[in-house]
C-alpha cells in the first residue's frame, strides 16, 4: 500500500511539475508573439544549417527576410521570393525566370510572415535549457506538434530572455535530419520604399527573363 502511495505521489508531482513547466512555456511564447506583433516591419538575417549524418550531408547558408503584415521579400541562395499580398513571385536569376503562384491556404505551410509566429498554433510546448550565448541568457522552449502526420519531430524555440526575440530555431525531423536557423541580425520598424512589396513585370520581361505562372 505504501508503495503505491509513494508511486502515485511521484505521478501527482511529476504531471504538476510538467503542467507548470508547460505554462511557462506558454506565456513565454505568448510575450513573444505581442512582440513580434506590434511592430511594422521586421528585417531578419540569419544563417541556415542543414545536416542529416546519415545522408553525408552538411550544408551552411545565409539568407535574409523582410516582413511587413503578411507581406515578404525573401532572399534565400541567389533567389528572391516575394509576396504581395496575393501572389508569390519565385525569381531566380540563375534560371532567368519568375514563376508566379497564388499563397497557399494551407494553414499548416510555413511562410516567411509566419517563420515568427508558426509556433502559436499545432503545439504541445514544454520548458526546456537556459543557455548563456555570448552574454545573452536564451531559453530554449520545446514544441511537439500535435498533428501526428508531419515529418517534423520536434522544434527547439531559442528566445532571447531580455528582447524577447528568437534567436535560433532547432527543427529535428523524423528522417533524422535537423535544421538550425540562427539570427545574426534583428532589426525593426525600418523606413521602407512603398514598391518594395510590389512586382514590376515589365522590368523582368526587359531584362529577359521568362514569366511562368501557375
Amino acid at each position: 500500500m505504501k508503495k503505491i502511495l509513494v508511486v502515485a505521489c511521484i505521478l501527482f508531482v511529476s504531471s504538476f511539475s510538467n503542467a507548470q513547466n508547460s505554462g511557462k512555456a506558454k506565456v513565454l511564447l505568448d510575450e513573444v508573439y505581442n512582440k513580434v506583433m506590434g511592430y511594422d516591419n521586421i528585417f531578419v538575417d540569419f544563417k541556415y544549417v542543414l545536416n542529416n549524418k546519415e545522408a553525408n550531408v552538411n550544408s551552411e547558408t545565409r539568407g535574409d527576410v523582410t516582413m511587413q503584415g503578411d507581406k515578404y521579400l525573401f532572399n534565400y541562395l541567389g533567389s528572391k521570393q516575394l509576396y504581395d499580398g496575393k501572389m508569390v513571385y519565385n525569381i531566380v536569376p540563375e534560371n532567368e525566370e519568375v514563376i508566379i503562384d497564388v499563397q497557399s491556404e494551407d494553414d499548416n505551410t510555413i511562410t516567411p510572415s509566419k517563420m515568427l509566429t508558426f509556433y502559436k498554433l499545432g503545439h504541445i510546448y514544454s520548458w526546456d535549457v537556459l543557455q548563456n550565448v555570448q552574454g545573452r541568457n536564451i531559453q530554449f522552449v520545446k514544441l511537439i506538434p500535435i498533428e501526428t502526420n508531419t515529418e517534423i519531430k520536434s522544434i527547439l524555440l531559442g528566445i532571447d530572455v531580455e528582447t524577447k526575440h528568437i534567436y535560433k530555431l532547432i527543427e529535428t525531423g523524423k528522417n533524422g535530419t535537423v535544421t538550425t536557423i540562427t539570427v545574426n541580425s534583428f532589426k525593426t520598424d525600418q523606413p521602407l520604399s512603398k514598391s518594395l512589396f510590389t512586382f514590376d513585370e515589365s522590368k523582368y520581361k526587359n531584362e529577359g527573363y521568362y514569366i511562368i505562372r501557375n
